[in-house]
């Protein structure tokens, strides 16, 4: 569509301190963004400045610096760790003369390698073209009004103008084929609600190891990398819980600082896992330098797509890059799990991760010593059946005297196939583990 130079595989960054901004973004992290994307660095152009420049972003002085080292690297793209409005874009491409793009265009590049199934490269393309509907200018302004003449009068539209018509038209097909997408989720979750099957949804900043954790604990396999972004596609594996049963663990796309907009929106289908979730594992690399700051990032994140209400358990991953750390449990003053120190490669702590999951997912787990008599010899069945059966004591009388624990609802339903109203059971009061089976 657009006649640019070629996209080459070595760039130019270019990273800009302003001191009336707040926060900044991190070069490092760029370095990795642009690595993770197949192109290599080969200069770094830094300064300071008040404030962006409306017209180049950058000064002057400095966009000839850039420009020289364009020049000495032989670079193909320049690419700007900041966000770019279409004109700043369209002005920098005009003096340098080769492709430039700002961090939100490098991040969509690599979704855009990542995209394996057909959800994930719709959420992509939306997002895509939503980002390029503002820049379709800087591609035509070689063309001027299309040409008249036999077998060509049309419509008098420019190239520029049919372009944005067919955008908008494919934006609305894929804003219909997502919703279709959407619905099929919406369907699948309502089932797992109907059948009482609490879901897990990992979250947590980039690289910070969810889908290793994800392989481990559930045996499948995902892809893993040492980079930014290694998953987009959403991955839903079922789990048997002790006490708990089954539950399906969702492995989902990594969070980043000032996450681009265009991208939350688009996959916000995907990331309704997130706030459908039972419990959401909040997964740390407890060796990054900017631990801290990268949480805070994924819960501005839950906050915009309004999962922020759900309860969290935080898992402190990457420990064997620790010195001498064992694995621990850290609770609340309520004695719940709120965080755990695990190694998702060594498999380290991944035992106390279980009991932790198990504890915040069994708040309304029964465990008590039911008195049964003869007749009641079909519960006593189911019980066994349903593997619910801790411990059981023959009393003298003929009663017998089982210790059971399992959820609520499993056990409401167990006292109605038996045809036995709630109120009908007897508990036996004792808190000691009964000798014998």
């Amino acid at each position: 569509m657009f006649e640019r130079p070629d996209v080459g595989e070595r760039a130019v960054l270019v990273h800009i301190e302003f001191s009336s901004q707040g926060e900044s973004e991190d070069l490092g992290e760029f370095r990795e963004l642009v690595t993770s994307a197949g192109v290599e660095p080969v200069a770094t152009v830094t300064g300071s400045r008040n404030q962006p420049s409306p017209r180049f972003f950058v000064g002057e002085g400095k966009l000839d610096e850039v420009q020289a080292a364009v020049v000495e690297s032989g670079a193909d793209v320049v690419l700007f760790n900041h966000a770019l409005s279409p004109s700043q874009e369209r002005n920098v491409e005009r003096e340098l003369k080769c492709r430039v793009l700002d961090r939100t265009g490098v991040i969509l590049d690599i979704f855009a390698q990542r995209a394996r199934t057909h959800e994930g490269k719709l959420q992509v393309e939306l997002a895509q073209l939503e980002h390029m509907s503002t820049r379709l200018i800087r591609g035509w302004t070689h063309l001027e009004r299309q040409k008249g003449g036999i077998g060509l009068r049309g419509p008098g539209e420019t190239q520029l103008e049919t372009d944005r018509r067919l955008l908008r038209a494919r934006i609305k097909s894929i804003h219909r084929r997502l919703d279709k997408v959407r619905r099929q989720r919406d369907q699948g979750r309502r089932a797992r609600q109907r059948a009482d099957i609490p879901t897990v949804s990992l979250v947590g900043y980039t690289n910070a190891g969810k889908s290793t954790l994800f392989n481990y604990i559930t045996a499948a396999t995902v892809y893993t990398a040492d980079q930014l972004f290694a998953t987009l596609d959403p991955t839903l594996r079922r789990l048997e819980l002790p006490d708990i049963g089954p539950v399906v663990v969702a492995d989902t796309v990594g969070f980043i600082r000032h996450l681009p907009h265009k991208l939350v929106e688009a996959f916000r289908a995907t990331l309704q896992e997130t706030k459908q979730a039972s419990l959401l594992l909040h997964v740390v690399d407890c060796h990054d330098d900017r631990r801290d700051e990268n949480m805070e990032q994924v819960e501005d994140v839950l906050l915009e797509i309004g999962a922020d209400e759900v309860p969290v358990l935080q898992v402190f991953n990457k420990i064997d890059l620790l010195d001498n750390f064992e694995p621990r449990v850290e609770r609340n003053e309520l004695g719940e799990p709120v965080r755990v120190w695990v190694s998702a490669v060594t498999g380290a702590g991944i035992p106390a991760l279980f009991d932790a999951v198990v504890e915040r997912l069994a708040e309304d787990v029964i465990h008590q010593f039911v008195l049964l008599g003869p007749g009641d010899g079909k519960l006593r069945a189911l019980l066994h059946q349903a593997g619910s059966v801790l411990a059981e004591e023959q009393r003298e009388n003929g009663d017998a005297v089982i210790e059971v624990r399992l959820q609520s609802r499993d056990w409401f339903q167990l006292l109605s196939r038996a045809g036995i109203k709630p109120d009908a059971i007897r508990l036996d009061q004792g808190t000691r583990p009964i000798q014998g089976t």
